[in-house]
């Protein structure tokens, strides 16, 4: 009987734990607020102005997500400004694009850290990119974005 009594109040004390899973969203528009906390009543901490900006959802509070950028700044931003649209950003110094998912394939392009990409699809190792005016494969480890 101890035994049940302790793993119900363990279970309903821990609900955030065994439901909580980390997933990415990405910016709605090109202007978002990052807050202190998950209300408008807190002030904002970051100013974001780029679209498309993958975010990791760490939390939730109401209408508000808490959030970390690909930079490690975390706040809480509210669900209007948020979008399931896919996208990453490269995060080795030199990514290479190329023109089919594997590495013997012809590279297209060789982008810098930081780029911002629109993700269409996604294999076990590459994901296929939209950035600029390059199209093709990049590899899925250069990326932080998609999990």
């Amino acid at each position: 009987m101890t035994k049940i009594i302790v793993f119900i109040i363990f279970f309903f004390t821990n609900t955030n734990i065994l439901f909580s899973e980390e997933y990415f969203l990405t910016l709605r528009n090109n202007t978002a607020n990052l807050r202190q906390g998950p209300s408008f009543d807190y002030p904002v901490k970051i100013f974001y102005t780029k679209k498309y900006l993958p975010v990791l959802v760490l939390d939730t509070s109401s209408n508000f997500r808490k959030i970390k950028d690909h930079e490690n700044n975390t706040g809480w931003i509210h669900v209007s400004q948020l979008s399931k649209k896919k996208a990453a950003i490269t995060v080795d110094d030199q990514v290479i694009i190329f023109k089919n998912s594997i590495i013997f394939s012809k590279p297209l392009a060789v982008l810098e850290k930081g780029r911002l990409c629109l993700i269409s699809k996604c294999d076990e190792n590459f994901c296929k990119i939209k950035t600029g005016e390059y199209k093709g494969w990049v590899r899925k480890q250069s990326l932080w974005g998609k999990l």
